[in-house]
């Protein structure tokens, strides 16, 4: 087992706990377990109510202390919380009465008074211990942060954190929660009298384990598993006049990024939400402005260091494609034998040689409404602000266009979706009298298939692995945006073997 990692912070008021406690919630995850030690009136209870705050994203909710009834529970926005305080709490074997013992999975244990609990508390775990600090005034505390077992490693990340916010001037920031992607990146608002930036936590790790050929499956698929790319990439597309946020502090060896704040102005609008066309019409402009110029395949990211942007190669391809197989497939008790596995790929690879023999671009990768901010005060593609770029590779330039009108969380209307695809055709005609519409057409029906196959196996690796149960909702979605696509007749042989071997997603209900 690791040693523990332990270093103080001097917290000058509950504002300064605030802090501390949002910047921890960057960091922890499902399952983690906190605990907060110290004398009556330490300040156990606000630092506790300080990150429950923080993760519901309400400033005002009403956060009791659980002296009476030992054990709260709060259903959060990334997941659930039990907030305890074992102060009447006699012996250890108490908890298994109140639900303590064995932890619940899934959720985050927040402790008040463990010492209570004894040795029943698991080795993995991060204490903050808070003490009185009278001599700086009434509301100074002073916290000692130890993580212990695994959670060494996020003390770790903390202590760097926060060295990294004091060196950008930023410590003392006003933290306002944003919510995540499927990614292992977190984020924050960052909100000062001269306004809000972002912060970005993106460590480095590979997305599983080494399993496609000695990789991780970011690795084998060209997944960013750092923040360089971000950064190459950003500033590509700022050089090229294209609006992705400017990067003001970076620490790129740790993964900590201070960028621009784009704002909140969406794509979509409405319950359930809906495709602002005009706007997705701008963003179809800014594709083909980004299509029709040459572009480099290595970027600067350093003084005397480049950044080569990763090719979006057959061997990639199939391994997105595998997904489906690995994942969705067991899921509807459809589980391959190898015959068909076997067929499956051969038809992927002879339909993949054609957008791959096409002249490449910047494939943005995850071009879709969630990763679009309308920037309004700005002149024409440039209201369109970007802000996913990181997983950046060299492409078939449809491959974008097939995430943003096949939006993978928001129903776009077929109509509109045909529309906007001869709106760009259009647009690279009038540039290019060599762009071949019917071929371009016929390609983003094989990426459409091969994008919405992969992404019925990522939402059910997103369930089955990693806890997120609400990206199964997007399921059906995803396979009337594939039943779409299969219908071209380029299409015929992989659609008879999907008619054969992949039965549609289950339906999901949601309450009134």
């Amino acid at each position: 087992m690791s040693e523990p990692s332990t270093f103080p912070v001097a917290l000058a008021n509950e504002t300064a706990t605030a802090q501390l406690m949002a910047d921890l919630a960057l960091l922890i995850n499902a399952g983690d377990v906190i605990t907060l030690s110290g004398d009556l009136g330490a300040g156990k209870t606000a630092a506790a109510r300080a990150l429950i705050r923080y993760l519901s994203g309400d400033e005002t909710l009403e956060v009791p202390s659980p002296t009476f009834t030992l054990v709260q529970g709060y259903e959060l926005p990334p997941y659930p919380l039990l907030h305890a305080d074992l102060y009447r709490i006699n012996e250890p074997g108490e908890l298994e009465e109140i639900g303590l013992s064995p932890l619940p999975e899934g959720a985050v244990a927040l402790i008040e008074w463990p010492e209570r609990a004894g040795t029943a508390l698991p080795a993995d775990r991060i204490d903050i211990a808070l003490s009185h600090r009278p001599a700086l005034g009434s509301t100074a505390r002073a916290a000692v942060v130890t993580g212990h077992g695994r959670a060494a490693a996020q003390v770790e990340r903390l202590r760097g954190l926060r060295e990294f916010l004091e060196s950008a001037g930023a410590l003392d920031a006003r933290r306002l929660r944003m919510p995540g992607d499927a990614s292992i990146r977190s984020y924050a608002r960052l909100a000062k009298n001269d306004g809000t930036l972002i912060l970005m936590n993106s460590p480095k790790r590979p997305d599983g384990p080494a399993i496609y050929d000695g990789k991780s499956y970011s690795a084998a698929v060209h997944l960013a598993e750092d923040v360089k790319p971000f950064v190459a990439i950003a500033r590509g597309l700022r050089e090229r006049g294209f609006s992705a946020p400017a990067i003001l502090h970076g620490d790129l060896d740790a993964g900590f990024l201070i960028t621009e704040d784009f704002g909140s102005a969406a794509f979509v609008e409405g319950e359930p939400a809906a495709p602002i066309a005009g706007r997705y019409e701008a963003a179809t402009d800014m594709l083909a402005a980004l299509h029709r110029e040459p572009l480099p395949e290595t970027l600067p990211l350093a003084p005397g260091v480049s950044y080569a942007i990763p090719a979006f190669d057959i061997d990639a391809l199939l391994v997105e494609l595998g997904l489906m197989p690995e994942w969705y497939l067991p899921d509807r008790n459809a589980a391959l034998a190898d015959e068909p596995g076997g067929e499956f790929i051969a038809l992927w690879r002879e339909l993949l040689a054609k957008p791959l023999a096409a002249p490449k671009t910047w494939v943005i990768r995850d071009f879709h409404s969630p990763n679009l901010i309308w920037l309004d005060e700005r002149p024409d593609i440039k209201k369109v602000g970007i802000i996913d770029f990181q997983d950046a590779v060299l492409g078939h330039p449809a491959y974008d266009l097939v995430s943003l009108l096949q939006d993978a969380r928001v129903d776009v209307p077929e109509q509109l979706e045909l529309a906007l695809l001869t709106h760009y055709i259009k647009a690279r005609r009038d540039a290019d009298l060599s762009f071949d519409p019917g071929a371009f057409a016929e390609h983003y029906a094989i990426l459409s298939a091969q994008r919405n196959t992969r992404l019925l196996g990522t939402f059910a690796r997103l369930n089955r692995r990693d806890g997120k149960p609400h990206y199964l909702k997007h399921q059906p979605r995803i396979w009337r945006y594939l039943t779409r696509s299969l219908a071209h007749p380029a299409l015929s042989g992989i659609r008879a073997w999907y008619g054969a071997h992949v039965p549609p997603p289950v339906p999901q209900f949601t309450s009134c």
